[in-house]
């Protein structure tokens, strides 16, 4: 067994910890404009829901509560955010993410995926509200 894989369950926490910050920063910059981004002065009210998303799911995730729904609807709607914010912006439908601004949405996207299967780490709510040794159960249950 390498030496760095006793690492791993704590740097899943770490992950999830971090991805769930920055997903909470951009819903408190879209729900209560703080920092003031001009991007996000004049919402319409489909970003303001996405916002929403990313503040109350965004804060799940960091704390590791619901984290594999939280992670999967956070996954969601971060593809639908490249598809309908960005896959058009760069004039031509092309998958060119450097050039629509969609790069962190695409990062998002595949980073909550992967936290929804792996779950939340050792080191999250889920974690504590689990009985010790139970396993976990259902559709993204390690097998």
């Amino acid at each position: 067994m390498n030496s760095l894989s006793r690492f791993q369950p704590a740097l899943l926490s770490l992950f999830r910890f971090v991805t769930g910050l920055l997903l909470l920063q951009y819903g408190i910059a879209k729900i209560f404009k703080f920092p003031a981004v001009p991007y996000f002065a004049d919402i319409p009210p489909l970003i303001y829901a996405a916002g929403a998303l990313e503040l109350v799911l965004g804060a799940a995730l960091m704390i590791g509560l619901f984290t594999r729904i939280s992670a999967f609807v956070l996954s969601g709607e971060m593809a639908f955010a490249y598809f309908l914010g960005h896959m058009f912006k760069s004039g031509s439908p092309v998958f060119l993410p450097l050039l629509n601004g969609g790069t962190a949405a695409i990062l998002f996207c595949f980073a909550c995926l992967y936290i929804s299967a792996a779950g939340g780490g050792p080191i999250s709510v889920d974690a504590l509200v689990r009985k010790e040794g139970e396993e976990p159960s259902g559709a993204f249950a390690r097998r």
